[in-house]
């Protein structure tokens, strides 16, 4: 190996997922033979969902270049053909970083195209979170799953999924369980204090605080909004409660604006104690969930994947809406209901003042790691071979 830094061109398409790989940049960053080159793309430049590039550059982050995808419209049509428009721009950039890898998070669409771009260019292509379950109708999983089959290297986060991985047919020495990255943040208290939250959103300690997030089901996203009714009508009898209730955007799937709609409706409501945001950012979020755990005071209500993976290490109960999140690997924080407002109020109560329930949630065990993902990414990517026994895949039988 000679002297010169090694190219790591870093892909992100979503606020959720930078949020997850703050870490693993930040560990890039900082080592004395890697330098990376940060691509943006998908919700990250879209106005309606937070133009939240901005996020990434206050952050300190150089963004290099930013991979335009053609998403016109809330279907799985724009979906398709949002792929399609994403690996023509990215192959160009690509082409022109000459990059000693591409590394892809997760399971979404924008991730699918950089993949696909990146192991077509002959590109060692790193694959974080693949091995995970979710078989509640979204397209997460085939992605994922198509995406660890494409990929060189394999970044899992519990070793279940590392299993699943290698019973996929990767070669073993492919695959490193390095647990969730989010974790390296809370681990190191990376995130905003009660202080910060109260001057920034008005919340107050003697109230319960409910942060919540429901993602649409892509396989039947038209189906988004009469979804998303139940849980935004027992917010509105939570918050007519006492309760504080801050509702952030969906993701920019199929479906996602049809959710959208519903939010902005009941923002028009100007109801007391309801605050909407397009993006909290992961510093906010963390702090929030934060609140809900640790200071004892809320919880996490919707269907995100980060109230399955997140709460846990923050002690903060998670109430699950929907067949999203199934089969996802969880831990005792977590109660399941059905699209049905009582169901979900009913639920949101227990999480907030059932005793026993909280205290199990403070004791849980969280099964995605220890907190230290970015360093183990960063020290592989610097240290392993790059050849012809890296790019030229095997089956294992």
């Amino acid at each position: 190996m000679t002297s010169e830094k090694r190219k790591v061109a870093v892909f992100t398409g979503n606020r959720a997922e930078y949020g997850l790989q703050y870490p693993i940049l930040k560990a890039i960053a900082s080592h004395p033979k890697l330098e990376y080159f940060l691509l943006v793309s998908g919700a990250h430049l879209q106005e309606d969902f937070g133009y939240t590039v901005q996020e990434i550059e206050k952050d300190g982050f150089k963004v290099f270049s930013e991979v335009k995808l053609a998403m016109e419209e809330d279907t799985l049509f724009s979906t398709a053909q949002a792929i399609g428009s994403g690996i023509l721009s990215l192959s160009k950039i690509l082409d022109n970083i000459q990059p000693d890898f591409l590394v892809v998070y997760a399971d979404r669409f924008e991730g699918f195209a950089a993949v696909i771009t990146g192991t077509q260019m002959n590109i060692p292509t790193v694959h974080i979170e693949g091995g995970d379950i979710t078989e509640g109708g979204a397209l997460d999983d085939s992605v994922r799953h198509a995406m660890t089959k494409l990929a060189h290297l394999h970044f899992a986060t519990n070793e279940q999924a590392a299993e699943r991985i290698r019973r996929l047919g990767e070669e073993s020495w492919r695959i490193y369980n390095v647990g969730f990255p989010a974790l390296d943040l809370i681990a190191a208290g990376d995130f905003a204090m009660p202080a910060e939250l109260k001057e920034k959103y008005g919340l107050v300690t003697t109230k319960p605080i409910i942060i919540f997030t429901q993602h649409s089901v892509t396989t039947e996203f038209e189906k988004a909004a009469d979804q998303v009714r139940p849980s935004l009508e027992a917010m509105r009898l939570l918050a007519k409660e006492g309760c504080q209730v801050i509702i952030t955007y969906p993701n920019n799937d199929a479906g996602g604006r049809r959710i959208i709609k519903e939010i902005e409706k009941l923002k028009n409501e100007n109801l007391d104690n309801i605050q909407v945001h397009q993006s909290l950012g992961r510093f906010d979020y963390h702090g929030i969930l934060n609140l809900g755990g640790r200071i004892g005071i809320g919880a996490c209500v919707g269907n995100s994947s980060s109230g399955i993976k997140e709460t846990p290490a923050l002690g903060c109960p998670f109430v699950n809406i929907g067949p999203r999140q199934n089969g996802r690997l969880r831990t005792d924080n977590v109660i399941d209901v059905n699209y049905d407002r009582d169901e979900i109020l009913n639920a949101v109560r227990k999480a907030l003042y059932d005793e026993n329930f909280r205290k199990k949630c403070q004791n849980c065990k969280n099964p995605y790691g220890a907190g230290n993902a970015g360093k183990q990414i960063a020290n592989v990517l610097a240290t392993i071979d790059i050849d012809l026994k890296l790019l030229q895949k095997k089956i294992t039988y």
